[in-house]
């Protein structure tokens, strides 16, 4: 890849950041659009793989799926923005689960695995499930109420 391109590639890379970080886009489609407005000549399957390259999550604003970028690039600790991602927690008597908005999971499970939460063995996150192993299962409740309060309440 030559000096050019590859800078080319770079302007391209923080130019989808900043449209992000800024809110100005929702779909892959308003991204191309603006971007293309901006001198840059980009198809769909580059937009997709750039999104995956800075881990950009699909989550729910108001009615609409929307891209944004994960934590370390956002706040989204506060409460109210983790109940846009959340979906849903159950449990049985072994495993608790987490379903979230699509590509979501694995921000979810890394935020509770920072977070040092007691009573997890360990969490394996898929696109949009988290599957988390109690370190005891009788204590499988008490452990349910704290994810909760950490990413509902």
């Amino acid at each position: 890849m030559s000096q050019k391109t590859n800078h080319k590639k770079i302007d391209l890379i923080v130019a989808i950041q900043n449209l992000l970080q800024k809110k100005m886009v929702r779909t892959q489609d308003e991204i191309r659009e603006v971007l293309h407005k901006q001198g840059f000549d980009i198809n769909q399957a580059m937009i997709s793989r750039i999104l995956h390259k800075l881990g950009a999550i699909k989550m729910n604003e108001g009615e609409q799926i929307v891209y944004r970028l994960p934590t370390e690039l956002i706040a989204i600790t506060p409460k109210d923005q983790l109940k846009q991602l959340v979906l849903n927690i159950a449990h049985n008597e072994a495993l608790i689960v987490i379903q979230t908005s699509p590509g979501s999971a694995q921000l979810v499970a890394r935020l509770l695995d920072q977070k040092n939460v007691s009573g997890i063995l360990g969490t394996l996150a898929g696109d949009d499930t988290i599957f988390i192993a109690p370190d005891k299962i009788r204590h499988i409740d008490t452990l349910y109420q704290s994810i909760r309060e950490i990413l509902l309440v």
